[in-house]
């Protein structure tokens, strides 16, 4: 068997293995080594049929995956905002710590603070210890920091492709818009990515690989070929359920830095007969990335590879479709935190489920530990290869979502605790309001659970990273996200 120090030898070091020929070193390097096979989906929420999150979602890809291996039914972001997802993912490193609450330019995030000066991303991190790393797609929130994957085939600018003039919405600063659009599968750059992600695993690798593919979809515009629409009847559609007052019992600053007018409202949908229309193309692109998702697999069970590569899908945050008046993210309530998470280990056998909570920052130190390498002392997440080998198993953890300094959700099994920069609260109990429909923070009955939850808060909230494109507090979103947000809603 290859030595640890022969294996952070990696092939330049091959004459010095000794008895080991070249080709048998590298065969024991495979076998010691799992690949690693990242598959992530752009504001996905729970609407995958392993989740049950929607009695329309149509993913047998996602669910075959969900089969294989461990299904985390209560993961939750970050940060409900596509770049401070990512960077905190890659990076090991939770927003409170980096400042990096709103989107930055990849090649900055090494810039946004201290705490990220000399952070190793995951990929590189798997380089370091001699592995091949490959990506497409969308991985950060653009391309990728330079020279973070040996090969990057790249990602298509903006979310199209885009028809010459939206069909239902057309606002400034926001890529929504519905209908189905354009006419084949092969002009989506979903099914681009997918296609060049299969190649690679088709490929000899003389070393293991850490690869990721970036889909776009369900990300806006819902924009996939009436195929998709087709395989969700109009008819068929149930809208999620909806409370015109929702938000009748939350601060004032959760109504502020939720408010965005960019996007349409529920009432809007509602007033306008466009909520079915809206499930129905939300489904219909997640069906659609769903069959991309199942071109790489395909492939992986294809190849050589498919016994000793660690597969794990995720989304980097959810997704309001209409819940609480909006279709959004940048929230800090369950829809735009909670996201699917599936962990594939080398060789599973079966699936589990586990209502733990846990957090994508966990992602890191997890693929490290499951594959055989030294922890990285910087990573904040927690390693979730104990619920991986007994997914009820004792976990007294909550996880955390931060949306702007100082502004977090704590979740648990049972309870989601909001705290707002300026001191003001809420509390969901999920056993007796799964919709969060009845703020309880000022109930005397629920005094001892706050108490607890409030002890989970980060320590550290760091100010504003200066180079985040969205910078400062005071109510954040009513102006930043509103003058800013743009293409990376």
């Amino acid at each position: 068997m290859v030595s640890r120090r022969q294996f952070l030898m990696g092939t330049a070091g091959l004459a010095a293995v000794g008895a080991l020929s070249q080709m048998d070193f590298l065969k024991a390097l495979q076998q010691k080594y799992p690949n690693v096979l990242m598959l992530i989906v752009d504001d996905l929420n729970d609407w995958v049929g392993a989740m049950n999150g929607h009695p329309n979602a149509k993913t047998p890809n996602i669910d075959r995956l969900a089969q294989q291996g461990t299904l985390f039914t209560n993961a939750h972001a970050s940060a409900p905002l596509c770049g401070p997802s990512r960077a905190s993912i890659m990076t090991g490193l939770a927003p409170s710590t980096t400042g990096i609450y709103g989107h930055i330019h990849d090649d900055d995030i090494r810039k946004a603070s201290d705490k990220t000066a000399h952070s190793v991303f995951l990929s590189e991190y798997f380089r370091k210890h001699g592995y091949y790393t490959a990506a497409v797609g969308k991985v950060f929130h653009e391309d990728v920091p330079e020279g973070s994957f040996d090969d990057f085939g790249g990602r298509v600018p903006l979310f199209g492709p885009y028809p010459e003039k939206n069909f239902k919405w057309d606002q400034p600063k926001t890529s929504t818009d519905w209908g189905p659009f354009p006419e084949r599968d092969d002009q989506m750059p979903d099914y681009d990515s997918a296609h060049w992600m299969a190649d690679k695993l088709a490929e000899k690798h003389d070393k293991p690989f850490f690869m990721a593919c970036g889909f776009l979809r369900p990300h806006v515009p819902w924009h996939v070929p009436q195929k998709w629409f087709d395989m969700h009847p109009i008819e068929e559609i149930q809208v999620p359920a909806y409370l015109a007052d929702d938000l009748r019992d939350v601060p004032e600053i959760a109504r502020v830095i939720t408010d965005h007018p960019m996007m349409p409202t529920t009432q809007w949908a509602i007033d306008k007969g466009e909520y079915r229309n809206i499930v129905q193309a939300y489904s219909a692109s997640v069906s659609f990335v769903d069959s991309c998702v199942g071109i790489v697999l395909d492939a992986l069970e294809n190849s050589e590879y498919a016994d000793n590569t660690a597969v794990v899908l995720w989304g980097d945050h959810g997704y309001h479709i209409g819940e609480k008046d909006k279709f959004a993210k940048m929230t800090l309530w369950e829809r735009a935190t909670r996201t699917p998470l599936i962990i594939k280990p080398p060789k599973s056998h079966g699936s589990q489920v586990s209502n733990k909570p846990v957090s994508l920052l966990d992602l890191y130190p997890t693929l490290v530990k499951m594959c055989g390498l030294p922890a990285n002392p910087n990573n904040e997440g927690r390693d979730l290869t104990p619920l991986l080998h007994d997914p009820d198993g004792n976990w007294n953890h909550a996880v955390v979502t931060t949306y702007g300094a100082n502004n977090h959700a704590v979740k648990t099994e049972r309870y989601r605790y909001i705290r707002y920069e300026d001191g003001s609260e809420e509390l969901y109990d999920h056993q007796n309001d799964a919709n969060e429909w009845r703020n309880v923070a000022a109930d005397p009955a629920y005094a001892d659970i706050k108490l607890a939850l409030v002890n989970h808060l980060p320590t550290e909230n760091a100010v504003w990273s200066p180079k985040s494109q969205y910078r400062g507090n005071e109510y954040f979103a009513q102006k930043t996200l509103e003058a800013g947000a743009g293409e990376g809603n």
